[in-house]
């Protein structure tokens, strides 16, 4: 990964209300960095919506258009639209959604908003549950995992909704992966959407402590487990799906001690630990074949 210079300035304050160790504040605070005080945000509703602070208080120094759970891109989508109505084509507009609200219910609305090629940053801070609202699955909750509504005697059997595949089917000029362990590599994301015209999604993986069962001090240490052991590949799409970049410059980890590390997983037994490492393994290799598929075409990606 290509480092990032660290911006000084910082838009996002002391006294959110976030949990201790929590991956979307660390998530909010490098993106705003990056894209600075011209920068509008539409924030639906989600863990985000609470960590900001009751009105009239904020933690983030910008225009916040707090909206409904399912609307977070058609609602970007109007500002973009009205800012430029203004004269104003130097702001950005950055829809700020948990995976609740953009796996589930605010898929109609990115997708449209994709579709269009709406000129604005979707980012997904995926946490992978519905966590504000009393940590119940989503369909970015990993299989096997525990929540309130995936209980351990009827844990999660269904594999994480794969969203870049979906978002890549829409065409749009930019998507990426990142991971709070990896600051610089999302900044540098940032920056690359913030200078693209067109839709951009980058779902970074932010985890929270309370959901995941895990001390707050972790929080860093599993964002970069989830990488190492292939479970959340590190990838950029450009020139509109045509071009694929997975990061492999690591040292692989093994995947059982990143589930191990976490309550959410502690119940699954030896078999169906080896089953999700034998899913993990496939899944990697099935991504690098892809890119490897898509760098073998004459001219495409070009």
């Amino acid at each position: 990964m290509k480092p990032a210079k660290m911006p000084l300035e910082e838009l996002m304050s002391s006294g959110h209300l976030a949990c201790q160790g929590c991956g979307a504040t660390q998530a909010m605070r490098f993106a705003l960095k990056v894209l600075g005080p011209k920068t509008v945000l539409a924030i639906p509703a989600c863990c985000w919506s609470v960590i900001d602070g009751s009105f009239p208080n904020s933690c983030i120094d910008l225009p916040i258009y707090h909206t409904a759970f399912e609307t977070a891109a058609v609602v970007a989508s109007g500002l973009k639209a009205g800012l430029e109505m203004r004269g104003d084509t130097e702001s950005t507009v950055m829809a700020w959604a948990g995976d609740g609200g953009t796996f589930d219910i605010g898929l109609q609305a990115l997708s449209g908003a994709a579709e269009r090629n709406e000129d604005i940053i979707y980012v997904c801070y995926d946490n992978e549950a519905y966590m504000n609202t009393g940590i119940q699955r989503s369909s970015s909750t990993p299989v096997g995992a525990w929540t309130t509504t995936t209980p351990v005697t009827n844990f999660k059997k269904r594999p994480k909704k794969n969203m870049v595949e979906i978002m890549a089917a829409h065409s749009i000029p930019y998507i990426a992966t990142a991971s709070t362990a990896y600051p610089e590599d999302f900044m540098r994301k940032m920056q690359i959407a913030k200078e693209t015209r067109g839709t951009k999604y980058i779902q970074i993986l932010a985890p929270c402590p309370t959901g995941w069962k895990a001390p707050p001090e972790l929080s860093v240490s599993l964002a970069r487990r989830a990488v190492t052991s292939k479970i959340y590949p590190i990838l950029e799409i450009t020139r509109n799906g045509q071009k694929l970049k997975v990061w492999k410059d690591f040292k692989p980890t093994p995947v059982r001690d990143y589930l191990l590390a976490q309550g959410r997983f502690r119940h699954l037994k030896d078999a169906e630990i080896k089953t999700i490492e034998r899913e993990v393994e496939d899944n990697w290799q099935r991504l690098l074949a892809k890119e490897k598929m898509l760098e073998s075409i004459p001219g495409f990606g070009e």
